[in-house]
């Protein structure tokens, strides 16, 4: 059954149905519904409660177009993480978990939105739509493409190609490795990536950790040398050696030049 609402809820609706509002913010329901700074915090912070409205942080809310038969409401994702990005002026990608269920690397489908932005960390929640976002430096953000809803709104995504690197990149945050080494070997034979694109795309967003292991995957699945080479360029001469497959015994075939101990009988 629909809730029943009080007058102020109603008024406020009418309101931004009326003006195609989607946002509105603190002070701007003062004059056209004649109510106090206070009357309006409490009116916001009723509605939000009730699941009537989302809150994307204090003073800035998400308004539904109609309110659902239900009663309550909460926003799309891509309205949610749009509408936070542009109050921050930031940028974002989704990344990790959702952008391996897009590409078909896994089935799993998060229940939560992981980005990378230049702007906020952490957890945050608006109205049911989770998010883990994660603060990177602004050179970090890049190769992407859109993705369009059903609403009409744009969800940026991590590349296809980025996103194998960030399997790599950050195994420790997203849990992706070895799998990632799989889905690397499954692209590239199938075409649906090349190797200079993850070579060219491992050198802008890859630490030296993902260097070593892409070049030793790349290695190993024959890619051209003048390729390797420019990944082995940009590594520094060592003797220390990391694993392979991190979190197991680092026990295995050392690769020099890559610095790895291939340990993936772990």
């Amino acid at each position: 059954m629909r809730r029943r609402l009080g007058g102020l809820e109603r008024q406020l609706l009418a309101y931004a149905q009326l003006r195609r509002l989607r946002e509105l913010r603190s002070g701007q329901l003062l004059e056209p519904l004649g109510i106090t700074a206070k009357q309006e915090r409490e009116l916001l912070g009723r509605m939000a409660r009730a699941g009537l409205i989302a809150q994307v942080r204090r003073g800035l809310y998400l308004i539904p177009r109609a309110l659902p038969l239900g009663g309550a409401w909460t926003p799309d994702e891509a309205l949610a993480i749009n509408t936070l990005m542009a109050d921050k002026e930031g940028r974002y990608q989704v990344c990790g978990p959702n952008a391996f269920n897009r590409y078909g690397f896994s089935e799993q489908v998060p229940n939560r939105l992981y980005a990378y932005n230049n702007r906020l960390s952490g957890e945050r929640l608006v109205g049911a739509v989770a998010f883990t976002l994660i603060k990177v430096a602004d050179v970090r953000l890049g190769d992407t493409e859109e993705s369009t809803t059903r609403e009409g709104l744009t969800l940026t995504y991590s590349s296809r190609v980025r996103t194998l690197v960030d399997a790599v990149y950050d195994w420790a945050r997203f849990g992706s490795l070895p799998r990632g080494y799989l889905w690397i070997t499954r692209e590239l034979a199938e075409g649906r990536v090349t190797a200079r694109a993850l070579v060219d795309c491992t050198l802008r967003y890859g630490d030296r950790g993902t260097i070593r292991r892409i070049g030793a995957l790349l290695e190993r699945d024959g890619t051209a040398p003048r390729l390797l080479k420019k990944l082995e360029a940009v590594l520094p001469a060592t003797t220390s050696t990391i694993p392979w497959i991190p979190g197991r015994p680092k026990r295995g075939t050392v690769s020099r030049r890559w610095g790895l101990v291939l340990n993936r009988e772990g």
